[in-house]
């Protein structure tokens, strides 16, 4: 595997100078601490999702998802931890954050990170991307700009579906400033009565969110979008009829998401959970994204009424909103602009549509990777089959982030009518998932089942499955506390129970029927539904009790194994890094010899290559077509080499404040698999990112000669080797 390149200072323009380097957003190297900042390290991450935007070896289509990728996740920052920092900052808090900023330095090094990212987004849409897209014949125009037939089609649009549902909302003093949603788009109106000269009104007209945002025309391989805002700007005057419009601006809202609902000692956790959801429908306002002509006396309208300071205002060209951009990359059909089409291959052990899966788990352990094997074709069927066979007696199962259209609520469903033992924990705290959560668990109880709310005071973020089966060849043995006759079959996963995200997300599944893990799972579903007191587990690894202690345990058995001078190695794989505690296990680590290798797409505080401290430790970051959101943990142990693969990054969230799972994998093939997996990934130089102790990212490119190594392109091919080889076979 190549060494980590030598960090730069800058960005170059043309790639054949060199690879991209991302500027550190972090303390200067003059002044290092032991951790980077949770919050800039959060943006990092960001910039190197919108570099994907900007770099022209990836189709032209797939940069703009990859700009609409980039504005989702702005969005989630502004919700999650700029209004944190407002209230740390308006609560006088004392609390530093892990670099030793105040709130008030800690907020003001984010401002200056997303302005600098801000004009990095400008750039891109307006000089690169845009006249990129009107290069291909596909445009995005006011709907001033239109042909006289697109403007009448647009006209009997308005007329027909946008009109109806308008609602201009006036302020003076016998109106005040209405109430605008979260994430809502609006357009900002400056009237007075025609002919008069007096002073202006404001007026709010809000772009209906249920309307698709693009009207779309197309002719042969040419596509003009229009966003509704403009097509609403354009017939202002039905709405407001003998008044003039002195100016109109559109503007989007964010607001904060982390709420303290006002509720006093409720045992309910479902009210607790809406209670929340009410708070933060009336959240404070974090952010308000403007188009730069803006006058100021619209400007201060906007302050005055959302109750901000000018410094939540950001200047944007529009679109604003660019997650909306997203549709337009899939509406336009053109397969030249775009990525090769990705199927997910079916899992050799599920390969025959009739087989049985609970026979083929009894052979023993089946291991999944998603998205280069099918989810449909592994986990649901798993649940279906498990619905439909008349031994099983029960299944439980975590659900905590599920899709709209999920097949497992309707077949849980369908099982608890039948007469099956379903008990489902139904994670109400999901962020921004918490309404759908709420409809899913009323629809399972009103079928039968059992549904739980998770446990109060934590979340439950565990994936797993458990399916209880009667079997005569069990005997009366059973398994520990299960009964005689009865065996037990478990999915543990790394990812959600969402068939959607299963086509993006990179994740892994374990299908087993081993007694002791299965032993574990019965008792850590006794521990989410009866209130077990339970922390001791033969296989799992569990939080809160056992998993952070369980990580350090290995760790520093890793060092004990350097230190009497062993080969020693670990190799981990997340989203995130940040607890302290794993971090300070890590620095004592590579301070004795081990060699860590860290593949942490997002944020990370740990900060490696420090003499002295974590000149052993390497931090990379995979950002591509695929989402990295597996978690997967190796150590070497002397050569009897351990894997562990679960639902937790290492961060304090996760390890003390969930409930997570993580299971070890045991059979030698699939240990094959998982280290050709980690192999593949630290070797990528075509999109991983090398992290600098001075903060800055540096993207591996091939050195002159050497082919491309993407991880995402390499296994999907190795799945489509695997596939045609066991063809071949049959």
């Amino acid at each position: 595997m190549p060494p980590p390149p030598p960090a730069a200072l800058d960005t170059p323009a043309n790639p054949s100078e060199g690879p991209p380097v991302l500027r550190a957003s972090g303390p200067l190297p003059q002044n290092l601490t032991p951790y980077f900042n949770r919050d800039l390290s959060w943006l990092d991450f960001n910039q190197r999702v919108l570099h994907e935007a900007s770099d022209e070896r990836t189709p032209l289509l797939e940069r703009v998802k990859f700009l609409a990728i980039y504005s989702s996740n702005s969005d989630e920052f502004f919700m999650k931890r700029v209004g944190l920092l407002k209230r740390k900052i308006a609560a006088k808090s004392q609390e530093r954050s892990h670099d030793g900023l105040t709130a008030h330095q800690h907020y003001q090094a984010v401002r200056d990170k997303i302005g600098a990212l801000t004009r990095d987004v400008i750039d891109l849409w307006t000089q690169k991307l845009r006249p990129a897209l009107e290069l291909e014949g596909i445009f995005i125009k006011d709907y001033l700009d239109l042909t006289a037939d697109q403007k009448a089609q647009a006209e009997a649009y308005f007329r027909s579906q946008i009109y109806p549902v308008l609602t201009p909302l006036a302020v003076d003093p016998g109106h005040p400033f209405p109430f605008i949603s979260n994430q809502s788009l609006s357009i900002g109106v400056l009237v007075r009565p025609a002919g008069s000269h007096g002073e202006s009104l404001f007026a709010r007209v809000k772009v209906p969110p249920l309307l698709s945002r693009w009207l779309t025309f197309q002719e042969g391989l040419t596509y003009t979008f229009v966003p509704i805002e403009t097509l609403i700007e354009g017939r202002l005057e039905t709405l407001f009829p003998g008044m003039e419009v002195v100016e109109a601006q559109h503007f989007r809202v964010t607001r904060n998401a982390e709420v303290d609902a006002d509720v006093e000692d409720s045992e309910d956790l479902l009210e607790v959970v809406q209670e929340e959801l009410r708070a933060r429908r009336f959240a404070d306002t974090v952010r308000v994204q403007i188009t730069a002509n803006m006058s100021a006396t619209m400007r201060q309208h906007l302050v005055e009424g959302l109750e901000v300071g000018e410094d939540a205002l950001y200047e944007l060209p529009e679109p604003l909103g660019k997650s909306d951009l997203m549709a337009i990359a899939v509406t336009v059909n053109r397969p030249d602009l775009k990525l090769m089409p990705w199927k997910p291959e079916m899992p050799a052990a599920f390969a025959d549509p009739d087989g049985d899966v609970f026979a083929i788990m009894r052979q023993g352990d089946v291991l999944v990777h998603h998205p280069y094997e099918s989810f449909a074709g592994s986990v649901e069927k798993f649940i279906l089959q498990a619905v439909q066979d008349p031994k099983v007696l029960a299944i439980k199962m975590t659900l905590y982030r599920t899709s709209g259209d999920s097949p497992f609520v309707t077949a849980l469903a369908r099982a608890a009518e039948a007469g099956k033992q379903v008990a489902v924990l139904v994670e109400l705290k999901a962020r921004f998932d918490e309404e759908r959560n709420i409809r899913w668990a009323q629809t399972l109880e009103e079928a039968g089942a059992h549904v739980v709310y998770g446990v109060m005071g934590l979340k439950t973020h565990t994936k797993t499955a458990l399916v209880v089966r009667r079997e005569e060849d069990r005997g009366l043995g059973g398994i520990g506390g299960v009964g005689g006759g009865l065996r037990c079959y478990v999915h543990v996963a790394t990812g959600n129970y969402n068939s959607r995200t299963a086509q993006t997300y990179t994740d892994l599944g374990l299908f087993t029927c081993r007694d002791e893990i299965c032993e574990d799972v019965v008792d850590l579903f006794a521990y989410l539904t009866g209130r077990s007191l339970k922390r001791d587990y033969r296989k799992l690894l569990v939080a809160p009790g056992t998993m952070r202690a369980g990580f350090i345990t290995m760790i520093e058995r890793e060092m004990a194994h350097a230190q009497a001078g062993r080969p020693a190695r670990i190799i981990a794989k997340m989203n995130a890094l940040e607890d302290v505690e794993i971090i300070q296990a890590l620095y004592r680590a590579s301070q004795a010899g081990v060699k860590v290798d860290l593949i942490v797409r997002g944020f990370c505080c740990l900060r490696p290559g420090m003499p002295g401290l974590s000149e052993n430790i390497r931090v990379i970051s995979v950002i591509g077509r695929f989402l990295e959101h597996s978690r997967l943990f190796y150590f070497l142990n002397d050569g009897a080499e351990a894997y562990y693969m679960g639902s937790a990054d290492w961060m304090s969230r996760n390890l003390s404040r969930r409930v997570e799972a993580a299971v070890p994998i045991e059979d030698v093939a699939l240990r094959v698999r998982l280290k050709e997996l980690l192999e593949t990934l630290l070797a990528d130089n075509r999109q991983a990112w090398d992290l600098a102790a001075d903060g800055s990212w540096q993207q591996r490119r091939p050195a002159a000669g050497e082919g491309d190594r993407g991880t995402h392109a390499l296994l999907m091919e190795l799945t489509r080797q695997r596939s045609r080889a066991r063809s071949s076979e049959i």
